[in-house]
């Protein structure tokens, strides 16, 4: 195993993103598994945690796969390539666009109650999973950000398979990972403890990052 659990991840994530420590830099984690690793970095650089709710736009016969993206604020990111390949029109868009907002606004009510979204306009966002499997999340989350207005994308996480940095070499300014084993099946393998992250521990994580009452934390 090559971390203990998701605190573990995250504090050795830390480690090697000591360099944005005192930079405009904001800390988004992808809900639910990223956020707690996102939280010890966060910490560590005295950084805002926020999340990034992101749903990938599936082409309506294949839903596995994605035509697009979207974010919070109206943010849509959609790839003309697979929409013409697939023969989809701006209707069919927009009906799976209307479906899937519907669960990103509610998921962002869940985690984020009535605080506002941090800002990243202008500012170097570090997007952060626990791991990295296909792809598809991670490469949505980094094109909403860019989207919102971020200057410099990051993306960070613990472990991924190989091959991982030419899947998303288009979609971060920088990509960091901390292992890369050949054996790679599924993120969990890499964890002892990979226990489903709850609504409940995200929400907790925000909130304690948002009030500062987490210095001095174990």
């Amino acid at each position: 195993m090559l971390f203990s659990d998701r605190v573990d991840a995250g504090r050795q994530l830390a480690n090697r993103l000591e360099c944005f420590r005192g930079t405009d830099v904001v800390v988004l984690g992808l809900p639910r598994g990223g956020v707690p690793v996102a939280y010890e970095v966060a910490r560590a650089l005295d950084a805002p945690l926020d999340v990034i709710v992101v749903r990938k736009l599936g082409v309506p016969y294949q839903p596995e796969l994605g035509m697009g993206a979207i974010g919070e604020d109206g943010v849509r990111i959609v790839n003309p390539d697979v929409v013409h390949l697939a023969g989809v029109g701006e209707a069919e868009i927009s009906t799976v666009e209307a479906r899937e907002r519907v669960e990103l606004e509610r998921r962002a009510l869940t985690f984020r109650g009535n605080r506002q979204r941090v800002p990243v306009q202008g500012r170097t966002v570090v997007i952060i999973d626990d791991g990295i499997a296909t792809g598809s999340t991670t490469r949505a989350a980094c094109q909403v950000a860019r989207a919102h207005g971020a200057s410099r994308v990051v993306l960070a996480v613990p472990v991924a398979p190989v091959g991982w940095r030419e899947l998303l070499a288009n979609e971060a300014d920088e990509l960091i990972c901390l292992h890369t084993p050949a054996n790679f099946f599924a993120v969990g393998q890499w964890y002892a403890d990979f226990t489903q992250t709850t609504d409940d521990h995200v929400i907790e994580c925000l909130e304690r990052r948002a009030a500062g009452s987490d210095v001095g934390a174990e």
